[in-house]
Protein backbone atom coordinates (compact mmCIF):
# COMPACT_ATOMS: atom_id res chain seq x y z
CA UNK A 1 0.00 0.00 0.00
CA UNK A 2 1.35 3.44 -0.94
CA UNK A 3 1.66 6.30 1.54
CA UNK A 4 -1.21 8.07 -0.22
CA UNK A 5 -3.46 5.03 0.01
CA UNK A 6 -2.64 4.58 3.69
CA UNK A 7 -3.54 8.20 4.46
CA UNK A 8 -6.79 8.06 2.48
CA UNK A 9 -7.80 4.81 4.16
CA UNK A 10 -7.06 6.18 7.64
CA UNK A 11 -9.17 9.28 7.03
CA UNK A 12 -12.05 6.94 6.26
CA UNK A 13 -11.90 5.63 9.84
CA UNK A 14 -12.26 9.02 11.52
CA UNK A 15 -16.04 9.32 11.87
CA UNK A 16 -15.84 9.63 15.66
CA UNK A 17 -13.25 12.37 15.30
CA UNK A 18 -15.56 14.35 13.01
CA UNK A 19 -18.41 14.20 15.51
CA UNK A 20 -16.14 15.11 18.43
CA UNK A 21 -14.52 18.08 16.69
CA UNK A 22 -17.81 19.46 15.39
CA UNK A 23 -19.38 19.11 18.83
CA UNK A 24 -16.56 20.94 20.58
CA UNK A 25 -16.22 23.70 17.97
CA UNK A 26 -19.95 24.42 17.87
CA UNK A 27 -20.13 24.82 21.65
CA UNK A 28 -17.32 27.39 21.49
CA UNK A 29 -19.34 29.61 19.12
CA UNK A 30 -17.05 32.28 17.64
CA UNK A 31 -19.39 35.21 17.04
CA UNK A 32 -17.71 38.48 16.11
CA UNK A 33 -18.49 41.70 17.96
CA UNK A 34 -20.73 42.88 15.10
CA UNK A 35 -22.94 39.91 15.91
CA UNK A 36 -22.97 40.38 19.66
CA UNK A 37 -20.12 37.99 20.40
CA UNK A 38 -16.70 38.10 22.01
CA UNK A 39 -14.71 37.01 18.97
CA UNK A 40 -12.87 33.82 18.08
CA UNK A 41 -10.20 33.61 20.81
CA UNK A 42 -11.60 30.59 22.68
CA UNK A 43 -12.11 28.69 19.45
CA UNK A 44 -8.58 29.54 18.33
CA UNK A 45 -7.14 28.30 21.64
CA UNK A 46 -8.89 24.96 21.16
CA UNK A 47 -7.61 24.63 17.59
CA UNK A 48 -4.05 25.55 18.53
CA UNK A 49 -4.12 22.90 21.27
CA UNK A 50 -5.33 20.39 18.70
CA UNK A 51 -2.50 21.32 16.33
CA UNK A 52 0.01 20.78 19.12
CA UNK A 53 -1.52 17.38 19.86
CA UNK A 54 -0.96 16.51 16.19
CA UNK A 55 2.71 17.41 16.56
CA UNK A 56 2.62 20.45 14.31
CA UNK A 57 6.17 21.89 14.31
CA UNK A 58 5.27 25.32 12.94
CA UNK A 59 2.41 27.44 14.27
CA UNK A 60 2.37 31.14 13.48
CA UNK A 61 0.04 33.79 14.89
CA UNK A 62 -0.83 36.75 12.69
CA UNK A 63 -3.31 38.28 15.13
CA UNK A 64 -5.15 41.56 14.58
CA UNK A 65 -5.76 44.15 17.28
CA UNK A 66 -9.45 44.80 17.97
CA UNK A 67 -10.39 46.64 21.18
CA UNK A 68 -14.02 45.52 20.88
CA UNK A 69 -13.28 41.97 22.09
CA UNK A 70 -11.92 40.66 25.41
CA UNK A 71 -8.15 40.58 25.20
CA UNK A 72 -8.22 43.04 22.30
CA UNK A 73 -7.14 40.47 19.71
CA UNK A 74 -8.74 38.67 16.75
CA UNK A 75 -6.68 35.49 16.24
CA UNK A 76 -5.37 34.16 12.93
CA UNK A 77 -3.36 30.93 12.93
CA UNK A 78 -1.16 29.44 10.21
CA UNK A 79 0.15 25.91 10.79
CA UNK A 80 2.49 23.95 8.52
CA UNK A 81 3.11 20.19 8.47
CA UNK A 82 6.26 19.76 6.36
CA UNK A 83 6.36 17.63 3.25
CA UNK A 84 9.27 16.72 1.00
CA UNK A 85 8.69 19.97 -0.92
CA UNK A 86 8.38 23.46 0.53
CA UNK A 87 5.46 24.04 -1.82
CA UNK A 88 2.31 23.98 0.27
CA UNK A 89 -1.29 23.00 -0.03
CA UNK A 90 -3.07 25.66 2.00
CA UNK A 91 -6.51 24.79 3.38
CA UNK A 92 -8.26 27.83 4.77
CA UNK A 93 -11.18 27.81 7.20
CA UNK A 94 -12.78 30.67 9.09
CA UNK A 95 -13.53 30.42 12.79
CA UNK A 96 -16.28 33.02 13.02
CA UNK A 97 -19.90 32.39 12.14
CA UNK A 98 -23.26 34.11 12.05
CA UNK A 99 -25.90 34.14 14.82
CA UNK A 100 -28.54 31.41 14.77
CA UNK A 101 -31.36 33.86 14.05
CA UNK A 102 -34.90 32.90 15.02
CA UNK A 103 -34.47 30.16 17.62
CA UNK A 104 -38.06 29.05 17.10
CA UNK A 105 -37.06 27.92 13.60
CA UNK A 106 -34.45 25.52 14.99
CA UNK A 107 -35.48 21.97 15.85
CA UNK A 108 -32.61 21.68 18.35
CA UNK A 109 -30.23 23.94 20.30
CA UNK A 110 -28.00 25.55 17.61
CA UNK A 111 -25.01 25.50 19.97
CA UNK A 112 -25.23 21.77 20.70
CA UNK A 113 -24.54 19.40 17.84
CA UNK A 114 -27.42 17.04 17.12
CA UNK A 115 -26.83 13.96 15.02
CA UNK A 116 -29.32 12.31 12.69
CA UNK A 117 -27.61 9.52 10.79
CA UNK A 118 -24.99 11.08 8.52
CA UNK A 119 -26.04 14.64 9.35
CA UNK A 120 -24.74 16.88 12.13
CA UNK A 121 -26.95 19.87 12.95
CA UNK A 122 -25.72 23.07 14.61
CA UNK A 123 -24.69 26.61 13.87
CA UNK A 124 -21.38 26.66 12.05
CA UNK A 125 -21.10 22.95 11.28
CA UNK A 126 -21.05 23.72 7.55
CA UNK A 127 -19.98 27.35 7.53
CA UNK A 128 -17.10 26.91 8.07
CA UNK A 129 -16.29 24.12 10.51
CA UNK A 130 -16.50 21.44 7.84
CA UNK A 131 -13.45 23.05 6.22
CA UNK A 132 -11.59 23.26 9.52
CA UNK A 133 -12.38 19.65 10.42
CA UNK A 134 -11.46 18.31 6.96
CA UNK A 135 -8.06 19.99 7.21
CA UNK A 136 -7.49 18.56 10.68
CA UNK A 137 -8.44 15.07 9.48
CA UNK A 138 -5.77 15.26 6.78
CA UNK A 139 -3.18 16.26 9.38
CA UNK A 140 -4.34 13.53 11.78
CA UNK A 141 -3.96 10.88 9.07
CA UNK A 142 -0.44 12.02 8.18
CA UNK A 143 0.56 11.76 11.85
CA UNK A 144 -1.14 8.42 12.46
CA UNK A 145 0.39 6.85 9.34
CA UNK A 146 3.83 8.38 9.90
CA UNK A 147 3.76 9.78 6.37
CA UNK A 148 5.65 12.77 5.02
CA UNK A 149 3.78 13.81 1.87
CA UNK A 150 5.24 15.14 -1.35
CA UNK A 151 3.98 18.65 -0.56
CA UNK A 152 3.66 20.46 2.75
CA UNK A 153 0.25 20.85 4.36
CA UNK A 154 -0.71 24.33 5.52
CA UNK A 155 -3.79 24.99 7.64
CA UNK A 156 -5.01 28.56 8.10
CA UNK A 157 -7.74 29.40 10.60
CA UNK A 158 -8.91 33.01 10.28
CA UNK A 159 -11.23 35.42 12.05
CA UNK A 160 -13.77 37.92 10.76
CA UNK A 161 -14.75 36.27 7.46
CA UNK A 162 -18.43 37.02 8.01
CA UNK A 163 -17.72 40.77 8.23
CA UNK A 164 -15.42 41.55 5.28
CA UNK A 165 -12.28 39.92 6.73
CA UNK A 166 -10.61 43.15 7.87
CA UNK A 167 -9.26 41.38 10.99
CA UNK A 168 -8.81 38.08 9.15
CA UNK A 169 -7.27 37.20 5.80
CA UNK A 170 -6.98 40.85 4.76
CA UNK A 171 -4.89 41.45 7.88
CA UNK A 172 -2.68 38.45 7.07
CA UNK A 173 -2.15 39.60 3.49
CA UNK A 174 -1.29 43.10 4.72
CA UNK A 175 1.10 42.04 7.47
CA UNK A 176 2.60 38.80 6.18
CA UNK A 177 1.84 38.45 2.49
CA UNK A 178 4.95 36.31 1.94
CA UNK A 179 3.30 33.52 3.92
CA UNK A 180 1.79 32.40 0.61
CA UNK A 181 3.74 31.74 -2.58
CA UNK A 182 2.42 31.74 -6.18
CA UNK A 183 3.80 28.19 -6.30
CA UNK A 184 1.50 27.05 -3.50
CA UNK A 185 -1.94 25.49 -3.90
CA UNK A 186 -4.70 27.43 -2.13
CA UNK A 187 -8.04 25.72 -1.53
CA UNK A 188 -10.89 27.35 0.38
CA UNK A 189 -13.64 24.85 1.28
CA UNK A 190 -16.40 27.44 1.66
CA UNK A 191 -18.74 26.81 -1.29
CA UNK A 192 -19.84 23.95 -3.46
CA UNK A 193 -22.42 21.38 -4.41
CA UNK A 194 -23.51 18.33 -2.38
CA UNK A 195 -21.72 16.05 -4.84
CA UNK A 196 -18.57 18.20 -5.04
CA UNK A 197 -19.09 18.94 -8.73
CA UNK A 198 -18.36 22.69 -8.63
CA UNK A 199 -15.00 24.42 -8.34
CA UNK A 200 -15.44 28.16 -7.90
CA UNK A 201 -12.79 30.16 -9.74
CA UNK A 202 -14.38 33.61 -9.95
CA UNK A 203 -16.61 35.92 -7.95
CA UNK A 204 -18.63 38.92 -8.95
CA UNK A 205 -17.73 42.28 -7.51
CA UNK A 206 -20.17 43.94 -5.16
CA UNK A 207 -21.52 47.41 -4.47
CA UNK A 208 -23.83 48.11 -1.55
CA UNK A 209 -25.43 51.55 -1.69
CA UNK A 210 -27.45 53.55 0.81
CA UNK A 211 -30.13 55.84 -0.66
CA UNK A 212 -31.30 58.63 1.67
CA UNK A 213 -34.41 60.41 0.45
CA UNK A 214 -35.28 63.66 2.22
CA UNK A 215 -38.57 65.55 2.02
CA UNK A 216 -40.72 67.48 4.47
CA UNK A 217 -42.56 65.82 7.34
CA UNK A 218 -46.25 66.69 7.78
CA UNK A 219 -49.46 65.49 9.37
CA UNK A 220 -51.19 62.67 7.52
CA UNK A 221 -54.39 64.70 7.23
CA UNK A 222 -52.60 67.55 5.44
CA UNK A 223 -50.15 65.83 3.09
CA UNK A 224 -49.99 68.89 0.84
CA UNK A 225 -47.99 70.66 3.55
CA UNK A 226 -45.20 68.13 3.29
CA UNK A 227 -43.07 66.30 0.73
CA UNK A 228 -43.57 62.56 1.11
CA UNK A 229 -40.17 60.91 1.10
CA UNK A 230 -41.77 57.44 1.05
CA UNK A 231 -43.51 58.08 -2.28
CA UNK A 232 -40.32 59.41 -3.87
CA UNK A 233 -38.25 56.55 -2.47
CA UNK A 234 -40.75 54.04 -3.85
CA UNK A 235 -40.37 55.54 -7.29
CA UNK A 236 -36.59 55.34 -6.96
CA UNK A 237 -36.81 51.68 -6.00
CA UNK A 238 -38.72 50.96 -9.18
CA UNK A 239 -36.06 52.83 -11.19
CA UNK A 240 -33.31 50.49 -9.91
CA UNK A 241 -34.30 48.11 -12.72
CA UNK A 242 -32.80 50.65 -15.16
CA UNK A 243 -29.35 49.58 -14.01
CA UNK A 244 -30.06 46.04 -15.21
CA UNK A 245 -31.41 47.36 -18.51
CA UNK A 246 -28.22 49.40 -18.98
CA UNK A 247 -26.00 46.35 -18.32
CA UNK A 248 -27.30 43.22 -20.07
CA UNK A 249 -23.80 41.74 -20.44
CA UNK A 250 -23.61 38.00 -19.79
CA UNK A 251 -20.94 35.62 -18.54
CA UNK A 252 -22.08 32.00 -18.57
CA UNK A 253 -19.54 31.08 -15.88
CA UNK A 254 -22.00 32.58 -13.39
CA UNK A 255 -25.54 31.77 -12.34
CA UNK A 256 -27.29 34.08 -12.92
CA UNK A 257 -25.05 35.02 -15.85
CA UNK A 258 -25.71 38.77 -15.54
CA UNK A 259 -24.94 41.49 -13.05
CA UNK A 260 -27.74 41.92 -10.52
CA UNK A 261 -29.14 45.09 -8.96
CA UNK A 262 -31.45 44.37 -6.04
CA UNK A 263 -33.21 46.73 -3.63
CA UNK A 264 -33.03 45.01 -0.27
CA UNK A 265 -33.22 46.57 3.19
CA UNK A 266 -35.42 49.53 4.10
CA UNK A 267 -35.01 51.44 7.35
CA UNK A 268 -38.01 52.42 9.46
CA UNK A 269 -39.16 55.98 8.81
CA UNK A 270 -41.90 57.40 11.06
CA UNK A 271 -43.21 55.37 14.03
CA UNK A 272 -46.87 56.32 13.59
CA UNK A 273 -49.39 55.98 10.77
CA UNK A 274 -50.65 59.57 10.71
CA UNK A 275 -47.37 61.27 9.80
CA UNK A 276 -46.04 61.92 6.29
CA UNK A 277 -42.38 60.81 6.44
CA UNK A 278 -39.78 63.46 5.78
CA UNK A 279 -37.02 60.87 5.38
CA UNK A 280 -36.91 57.40 3.87
CA UNK A 281 -33.81 55.23 3.51
CA UNK A 282 -33.30 52.09 1.45
CA UNK A 283 -30.36 50.03 0.19
CA UNK A 284 -29.29 48.39 -3.06
CA UNK A 285 -27.18 45.22 -3.33
CA UNK A 286 -25.34 45.06 -6.67
CA UNK A 287 -23.34 42.00 -7.83
CA UNK A 288 -21.14 42.99 -10.75
CA UNK A 289 -19.59 40.81 -13.43
CA UNK A 290 -15.81 41.05 -13.81
CA UNK A 291 -14.96 44.13 -15.83
CA UNK A 292 -17.87 46.23 -14.53
CA UNK A 293 -16.70 49.01 -12.24
CA UNK A 294 -18.48 49.75 -8.98
CA UNK A 295 -17.62 53.43 -9.43
CA UNK A 296 -19.38 53.45 -12.78
CA UNK A 297 -22.52 51.94 -11.25
CA UNK A 298 -22.37 54.43 -8.39
CA UNK A 299 -22.34 57.35 -10.81
CA UNK A 300 -25.18 55.88 -12.87
CA UNK A 301 -27.22 55.35 -9.71
CA UNK A 302 -26.72 58.95 -8.65
CA UNK A 303 -28.02 60.17 -12.01
CA UNK A 304 -31.08 57.90 -11.85
CA UNK A 305 -31.96 58.86 -8.29
CA UNK A 306 -31.40 62.58 -8.82
CA UNK A 307 -33.55 62.55 -11.97
CA UNK A 308 -36.30 60.80 -10.03
CA UNK A 309 -36.05 63.20 -7.08
CA UNK A 310 -36.46 66.14 -9.45
CA UNK A 311 -39.94 64.88 -10.35
CA UNK A 312 -41.16 65.48 -6.78
CA UNK A 313 -41.37 68.91 -5.20
CA UNK A 314 -39.27 69.36 -2.07
CA UNK A 315 -37.40 66.05 -2.45
CA UNK A 316 -33.63 65.58 -2.40
CA UNK A 317 -31.55 62.41 -2.44
CA UNK A 318 -28.10 61.31 -1.30
CA UNK A 319 -26.42 58.16 -2.60
CA UNK A 320 -23.51 56.75 -0.59
CA UNK A 321 -21.42 53.59 -0.57
CA UNK A 322 -21.75 51.10 2.29
CA UNK A 323 -19.28 48.61 0.82
CA UNK A 324 -17.67 48.10 -2.58
CA UNK A 325 -15.14 45.79 -4.22
CA UNK A 326 -14.60 45.23 -7.91
CA UNK A 327 -14.24 41.65 -9.10
CA UNK A 328 -10.77 40.17 -9.01
CA UNK A 329 -9.24 38.48 -12.03
CA UNK A 330 -10.54 34.89 -12.12
CA UNK A 331 -8.32 31.97 -11.24
CA UNK A 332 -7.15 30.27 -14.44
CA UNK A 333 -9.19 27.08 -14.80
CA UNK A 334 -6.09 25.41 -16.28
CA UNK A 335 -3.77 26.31 -13.40
CA UNK A 336 -2.08 23.59 -11.36
CA UNK A 337 -4.26 24.15 -8.30
CA UNK A 338 -7.47 23.56 -10.24
CA UNK A 339 -5.94 20.66 -12.15
CA UNK A 340 -4.75 18.88 -8.99
CA UNK A 341 -8.07 19.51 -7.24
CA UNK A 342 -9.98 18.15 -10.24
CA UNK A 343 -7.88 15.00 -10.28
CA UNK A 344 -8.36 14.51 -6.53
CA UNK A 345 -12.15 14.88 -6.81
CA UNK A 346 -12.17 12.36 -9.66
CA UNK A 347 -10.12 9.94 -7.56
CA UNK A 348 -12.27 10.15 -4.41
CA UNK A 349 -15.78 10.91 -5.65
CA UNK A 350 -15.60 9.47 -9.17
CA UNK A 351 -16.90 12.63 -10.86
CA UNK A 352 -15.32 15.38 -12.95
CA UNK A 353 -16.08 18.79 -11.42
CA UNK A 354 -16.51 21.86 -13.57
CA UNK A 355 -15.56 25.47 -12.92
CA UNK A 356 -18.12 28.11 -11.99
CA UNK A 357 -18.37 31.68 -10.77
CA UNK A 358 -20.58 32.98 -7.96
CA UNK A 359 -22.23 36.21 -6.96
CA UNK A 360 -21.37 35.88 -3.29
CA UNK A 361 -17.99 36.57 -1.78
CA UNK A 362 -15.34 34.36 -0.19
CA UNK A 363 -11.81 35.10 0.96
CA UNK A 364 -10.60 33.77 -2.41
CA UNK A 365 -11.11 37.25 -3.84
CA UNK A 366 -8.38 38.66 -1.60
CA UNK A 367 -5.92 36.00 -2.76
CA UNK A 368 -6.78 36.62 -6.41
CA UNK A 369 -6.20 40.33 -6.05
CA UNK A 370 -2.69 39.46 -4.84
CA UNK A 371 -2.10 37.31 -7.92
CA UNK A 372 -2.46 34.06 -5.95
CA UNK A 373 -4.64 31.49 -7.75
CA UNK A 374 -7.20 30.19 -5.27
CA UNK A 375 -9.92 27.60 -5.76
CA UNK A 376 -13.09 27.39 -3.67
CA UNK A 377 -14.49 23.88 -3.34
CA UNK A 378 -16.39 21.67 -0.91
CA UNK A 379 -19.13 19.05 -0.83
CA UNK A 380 -21.87 20.92 1.00
CA UNK A 381 -25.66 21.18 0.97
CA UNK A 382 -25.48 24.99 1.26
CA UNK A 383 -27.40 25.30 4.52
CA UNK A 384 -25.12 28.07 5.78
CA UNK A 385 -26.86 30.96 7.59
CA UNK A 386 -30.10 28.94 7.64
CA UNK A 387 -31.95 27.49 10.63
CA UNK A 388 -31.03 23.83 11.18
CA UNK A 389 -27.72 24.20 9.38
CA UNK A 390 -26.11 20.81 8.86
CA UNK A 391 -23.08 19.08 7.42
CA UNK A 392 -22.60 15.46 6.46
CA UNK A 393 -20.04 13.29 8.21
CA UNK A 394 -19.40 11.34 5.01
CA UNK A 395 -18.71 14.50 3.03
CA UNK A 396 -16.39 15.89 5.71
CA UNK A 397 -14.40 12.68 5.46
CA UNK A 398 -14.58 12.57 1.67
CA UNK A 399 -13.46 16.18 1.38
CA UNK A 400 -10.53 15.45 3.69
CA UNK A 401 -9.57 12.57 1.41
CA UNK A 402 -9.72 14.87 -1.62
CA UNK A 403 -7.52 17.46 0.06
CA UNK A 404 -5.07 14.85 1.32
CA UNK A 405 -4.81 13.42 -2.21
CA UNK A 406 -3.54 16.78 -3.42
CA UNK A 407 -0.48 16.36 -1.20
CA UNK A 408 0.81 13.49 -3.31
CA UNK A 409 2.07 13.31 -6.90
Amino acid sequence: MSDKEAVIRHIGTLETTVVDLQTRLTALKGLGPENGGEGEAVKAQFLEHRLLQLGCPSITHIDAQDPRVPGGVRPNIAAVFPGHSSRKLWILGHMDLVPPGDLASWKTDPWQVHREGDKLFGRGVEDNQQAIVSGLLAAEALRACGVKPDYSLGLVFVSDEENNSFFGIRHILREQADLFSPEDFIVIPDFGRPDGSWIEISEKGHLWMKIEVTGVQAHGSTPEKGSNALIAASAMILRVQNLALNHPERNELFAPPTSTFTPTRRDANVPNINTVPGKDIFYIDCRLLPGLSSDQILQETKVIMEETAAQYAGISVKVSVVSAADAAKPTDEHCETVRRLTQAVQSVYGITPHCVGIGGGTVAAYFRKKGLPAAVWASVDSTCHMPNEFSRISKTIGDAQVLASMLFD
